[in-house]
């Protein structure tokens, strides 16, 4: 038997689901042979076979394809790709074969419906009316699909309302190797491993944001995600806070990770859990958890008193651990060095003293941060999820408002605008590192913006500030922004977002191949262009096309500050 199955072409690309017809070629003495064949107008990544036999059938062989489903009495038959035959480019001819056997006289017919589960079926949340002054780029649009992003990076049980249609509950069993839950929290970038540290800096960079500017996601409709978006990794905080001197800070060995492509939800590797202890101390990552923690209480204070007191308890007992415990996290846990190795814990000894002196206002926490700030005084080299520099002296500034403060912020700035320090591509990016370069100058934007609004150099730090933002939004002449703007990336390197929707097989070969990602990854910041503003959308190339939760959360929250500028119509001209 030859089985054909012509396919109905609409507008030029295969629809989602398409019902067909199948044509016998051969038979004989109860066996018949044949192969589902169809030349597509375009590139495909995955597919499923829904087979209806008129009799019923046996001994089904094929060779492209995995039954994920046979009906016991033989006529019903669902057939997913094969790692090796799920990607199929445009104009050539894609062939299914199959033999089997039928019982009696009447030779089988068929009909069958075919799914390309290249499709993307998701659907973006409704955008409220623009308020405020006009702006080049909507500021709104960014916002949510930002917020997409967070939401595409979810680990854990999903809840109801995820909006992330391509993606579904993964590693439920985290943490089960130590006997804690450890589920939930953000994976780190396009890989699938927690990093506890980047995740708690991200954290506490868009809780600052939300607290500085929440007018901005007021209007922008955006409020009730936001605050959904930060409990999701405020929750795994405090799961993976065991004890008072005990906390995980990863889970997920990087060497197996690394090499497994594929989605979260069909991961088999081992996940192991690291943690910090008195014997094995990670100030850093203490001190940033307990940042996140705190300033989680102010976000959730008035809207959720339990659970902000609840944030608040935990975050004391980590900042004591810091501060009585002393080391570098990635000393004590060895597996996070190769990936998230941490300079110094001094920085966020200052950085988590103004947060819980923020959240207290309790003196002797601001009197530590102060203790600690000669480690940091000068100009910053930036901000970062091992960065805290530039956000501590500015805490520091709008607590004490001294002038030792607000010349660490001057200098700094003198150093990252035209005439200082930092290079500058030819479009007008400052660019501090090969590494992620969008995303340090979208986390000096936020800051200088935090500065404006404190009485620091506003004309020129928020002009400054929208620069770089709109740089990344398209003034560099593309959008680094996935699904946002003109000529957006559209294959980030991002294992999920790669792989064709479930049941399809995903593998190394979604990583190589040209085209695009079956899923948008909306909202996500790529890490950016070289030095001479020189890109190419690709996702093998890692150092420029990776996406993180850290490159996000500065860069959301300067959207954030435009935005606040925009309503009230501040925005520089």
């Amino acid at each position: 038997m030859l089985v054909v199955f012509a396919l109905a072409l609409l507008g030029g690309a295969l629809a989602q689901d398409v019902t067909v017809h199948m044509k016998l070629k051969q038979h004989w003495s109860g066996n018949f042979e044949g192969s589902f064949s169809y030349t597509p107008t375009y590139g495909i990544k995955g597919w499923e076979l829904k087979i209806h036999f008129s009799v019923p059938v046996h001994s089904l062989q094929q060779w492209d394809g995995d039954y994920i489903q046979k009906d016991p009495n033989g006529q019903n038959f669902i057939l997913v790709n094969k790692k090796s035959k799920g990607i199929h480019p445009a104009g050539q001819a894609l062939e299914i074969r199959m033999m089997g056997q039928y019982s009696g006289s009447t030779v089988p017919t068929a009909t069958g419906i075919f799914v390309d589960v290249t499709h993307d079926s998701q659907t973006l949340p409704p955008l409220p009316h623009h308020t405020g002054q006009s702006t080049k780029y909507n500021y709104d649009e960014v916002l949510m699909k930002s917020l997409l992003f967070y939401a595409a990076q979810r680990s854990g049980k999903l809840p109801a309302n995820n909006p992330i249609s391509w993606r579904g509950d993964s590693a439920l069993n985290d943490g089960k190797d130590v006997g804690h839950d450890l589920t939930g929290g953000w994976y780190d970038a396009g890989d699938h491993v927690k990093f506890g540290l980047p995740m708690a800096a991200s954290t506490t960079i868009l809780a600052w944001g939300l607290l500085q500017w929440k007018d901005a996601y007021q209007s922008s409709g955006q409020l009730d995600r936001m605050y959904d978006c930060i409990k999701w990794p405020l929750d795994y905080f405090l799961k993976a806070h065991t004890g008072p001197n005990e906390l995980y800070v990863q889970v997920g060995d990087g060497s197996a990770d690394h090499g497994y492509w594929g989605r979260p939800e069909n991961m088999t590797m081992a996940r192991p859990s690291y943690k910090i202890s008195t014997s094995k101390p990670g100030s850093d990552v203490a001190g940033e958890t307990a940042a996140a923690m705190a300033a989680g209480y102010l976000v959730f204070k008035n809207k959720n008193p339990a659970y902000a007191n609840k944030l608040l308890s935990h975050a004391k007992q980590l900042y004591d651990f810091s501060k009585n415990h002393k080391g570098l996290y990635s000393t004590s846990v060895p597996a996070a060095a190769a990936y998230y190795r941490s300079a110094s814990y001094e920085d966020e000894a200052v950085w988590a003293g103004c947060w819980l002196y923020y959240a207290t206002n309790d003196a002797k926490y601001l009197a530590d941060a102060e203790k600690h700030h000669p480690a940091i005084a000068g100009g910053a080299w930036g901000q970062s999820w091992d960065e805290k520099d530039a956000g501590a002296n500015l805490l520091l500034y709008k607590f004490t408002k001294k002038d030792t403060y607000k010349q660490d912020i001057v200098q700094t700035y003198k150093d990252w605008m035209p005439g200082g320090s930092i290079t500058y591509t030819p479009k007008g990016l400052a660019w501090r590192l090969e590494w992620g370069p969008l995303r340090y100058a979208q986390n000096m934007a936020m800051i200088a913006l935090m500065a404006a609004d404190y009485g620091i150099n506003p004309a020129s730090y928020r002009k400054w500030a929208m620069s770089q933002v709109h740089y990344a939004l398209g003034d560099a002449g593309r959008s680094f922004v996935v699904g946002f703007g003109k000529n957006p990336p559209t294959k980030p390197h991002h294992r999920s977002a790669s792989c064709p929707d479930i049941p399809a097989t995903c593998d190394w070969e979604h990583e190589q191949t040209k085209d695009p990602d079956p899923h948008v990854l909306y909202g996500a910041l790529v890490g950016g262009p070289g030095r001479s503003d020189d890109y190419v959308d690709e996702r093998s190339d890692y150092t420029k096309n990776e996406v993180a939760c850290d490159y996000n959360a500065g860069f959301q929250s300067a959207v954030a500050g435009l935005k606040h500028l925009a309503v009230h119509n501040q925005l520089p001209h």
